[in-house]
């Protein structure tokens, strides 16, 4: 654990990796608050109609032991699969925790996911319960019969709202006792398969264990200034079923004895945003850096909303110049920017309490890890020189492999190394230049081109309010590269203004990194949580 040094230097040379033969993470983030502060607040849920419902850790603990024993009763063993198809919620939070203390294996699915999603991720996890609402109930009725592991449906909220064979969840829950014996498990056992989100070919599952949220506490620290203590607040649009909500920020959060607000948006928008963090008092928050462009255009939204935040980490894209300097004229704090993938999260960070953020760079190893630059084959690459960045094997934090799928696992290591499948630079302070994923570089006349600093330039001139950068095939330059642009007020699409963007680009990266290609859209497409969906874009 982090020490309180008040340098990256002094942290790096006291810091020792904890982590005990037996380690569970329901006990941890739940039952050990329970026992010491019972009536602290873990949880404050926001329902759609603005009612809210808090949840001690005495109560969190109670609810999911009754949770624990009912699977445990209808025959979830350790091992077994629990699926979690819920939006962000406390049932989504007992459900998790509950299979934790059993020593199950949760499996966290996005709430929107469509039918064919679903069904690959439940037949190939082999989970034989599964605890949804009525939207999800409805789905998964039409899927039924091709999923024979799944031999339960708990639904929350009234179950005569839910299509199908379904069980009350809550019903189910009443009867039970509110305390249990959690499972005595071992840091390395199974706790959680996370889904990548299979941009190229099926999603693999990536099974995580217990020690992964212990290997996620430095670099979440890192990315909230160095120290998270009880009495802070958490908030994150990010869904829980991906591993930036879950284990960025809920298990962390609540690992701390830390609150974290909960909220589901039917669609993200800049002033709800900062209406929920007003209203809740929200110290600490993660935000994808595409909802922070939409937050960026709200003007002074510190007099406009009482807002008391500490802290803003960021991470899933390269953050940019301009977002930088925005959180801190608009919103009086620094936004930390971190890096990581579902299969070894959270491996570098920014922390501007211990040194200043350097442009283009995305941090320095997060305390613990040994992230590297690294050649297809595994051998570390000079400073300054492009590559694959890498994490060096062993790390409590990195996946025990995809489920089911050895060959996979074996693909993602060279040598000594997880590759992550980014590229990126490190400069001679340890500083980490991200330039995009492998299928995100633009190849171009001989050049590679990331998109992210194309993205941070553009959004520097006043007619951009949004902006994305993709590679268009091109039969002599393999590709050139396009900016999907989304104009701030007051302004229009015009040859004069496609000419300036070019413009402003040519003078201030390169000649050849220009956008040869704008396209003026109404809209980016983005995910729930506001991370843009680049595929979708290279796909037009």
């Amino acid at each position: 654990m982090l020490r309180g040094e008040e340098s990256y230097e002094a942290e790096l040379r006291a810091f020792r990796w904890n982590i005990p033969e037996t380690y569970n993470i329901g006990v941890d983030v739940c039952d050990k608050w329970a026992a010491s502060c019972p009536g602290d607040i873990a949880l404050i849920h926001e329902h759609r109609d603005g009612t809210i419902r808090k949840f001690s850790f005495a109560q969190l603990r109670s609810e999911s032991n009754r949770a624990a024993n009912y699977f445990q009763r209808v025959g979830i063993k350790p091992g077994s699969r629990i699926a979690v198809l819920l939006a962000q919620s406390p049932e989504t939070a007992i459900s998790h925790i509950a299979a934790f203390k059993l020593g199950a294996v949760s499996v966290p699915l996005f709430a929107l996911f469509g039918e064919e999603a679903l069904e690959f991720r439940l037949k190939d996890s082999g989970a034989s319960l599964l605890v949804t609402d009525a939207a999800g109930a409805a789905k998964i009725a039409a899927l039924r019969d091709r999923l024979p592991d799944l031999q339960m449906v708990l639904v929350t909220g009234d179950p005569a709202d839910a299509v199908g064979k379904v069980q009350s969840f809550n019903a189910a829950m009443s009867t039970e006792a509110d305390t249990f014996e959690p499972m005595a498990s071992k840091a390395d056992d199974p706790a959680v398969i996370i889904y990548t989100s299979g941009t190229t070919g099926k999603p693999k599952g990536a099974l995580h264990a217990h020690r992964v949220l212990l290997g996620h506490l430095p670099g979440v620290a890192m990315s909230h200034g160095g120290t998270i203590t009880k009495g802070d607040v958490f908030w994150t649009p990010a869904d829980w079923a991906w591993i930036g909500g879950l284990l960025d920020v809920l298990l962390p959060a609540l690992h701390h004895g830390a609150t974290v607000v909960s909220r589901r948006f039917d669609k993200f928008s800049a002033p709800a945003a900062f209406e929920l963090m007003s209203r809740h008092g929200v110290t600490h928050v993660f935000l994808p850096p595409t909802a922070l462009k939409m937050l960026r255009t709200e003007r002074k939204p510190q007099a406009q909303w009482k807002l008391q935040l500490r802290s803003i980490a960021s991470g899933g894209e390269s953050l940019g110049v301009e977002l930088l300097t925005w959180g801190r004229e608009a919103l009086g704090v620094t936004i930390n920017e971190f890096y990581g993938q579902t299969e070894c999260n959270m491996v570098v960070s920014s922390c501007a309490n211990w040194f200043e953020a350097r442009p283009g760079a995305i941090g320095r190893a997060a305390l613990g890890h040994d992230v590297q630059v690294v050649s297809d084959d595994g051998v570390i690459l000079p400073r300054g020189e492009l590559g694959n960045i890498a994490v060096k094997s062993p790390d409590p934090v990195m996946f025990l492999g995809y489920w089911k799928n050895a060959l996979a696992t074996s693909e993602k290591f060279a040598g000594d190394f997880l590759i992550t499948g980014d590229l990126g630079r490190m400069d001679a302070d340890g500083f980490i230049h991200y330039v995009g994923r492998n299928d995100d570089v633009i190849t171009s006349a001989g050049y590679r081109i990331g998109p992210g600093p194309i993205e941070d330039c553009l959004l520097g001139h006043p007619a951009v309010r949004l902006v994305a950068v993709v590679g268009l095939p091109d039969p002599e330059r393999t590709e050139i590269v396009k900016a999907c642009v989304v104009l701030a007020d007051g302004f229009a699409p015009s040859h004069e203004l496609t000419k300036e963007l070019q413009n402003h680009v040519r003078t201030r990266l390169a000649a050849h990194e220009y956008p040869r290609v704008v396209e003026y859209m109404d809209s980016l497409p983005m995910t729930s949580t506001g991370k843009l969906i680049r595929r979708e874009l290279r796909g037009r």
